[in-house]
């Protein structure tokens, strides 16, 4: 009887830890993805241009830098080209 009590329980633990991976995770698919829409739109509109510097471009670290630090990201890798540092 108490093994099956343990079983249920590490079972609803399971389920638990689960639920909040998959809510933080697609936390982190939604700031990607906008993330990385925003640095087409910045390349493709050409807003770099408008401050005399040239587009972030599509590097294979620039979309990484996108991919993972979503929005945040973005702003990091515009700075950056501000101060004249290039990925």
């Amino acid at each position: 009887m108490s093994s099956v009590l343990i079983a249920i329980l590490i079972i609803i633990a399971i389920l638990v830890i689960a639920y909040y991976l998959v809510k933080k995770l697609a936390l982190l698919l939604v700031n990607a993805v906008l993330g990385l829409l925003f640095l087409f739109c910045l390349n493709f509109l050409h807003v770099m241009g408008w401050i005399g510097k040239p587009d972030l471009g599509y590097s294979l670290a620039t979309i990484l830098i996108c991919a993972i630090g979503g929005l945040p990201g973005v702003l990091i890798l515009v700075l950056l080209n501000i101060l004249g540092i290039t990925v």
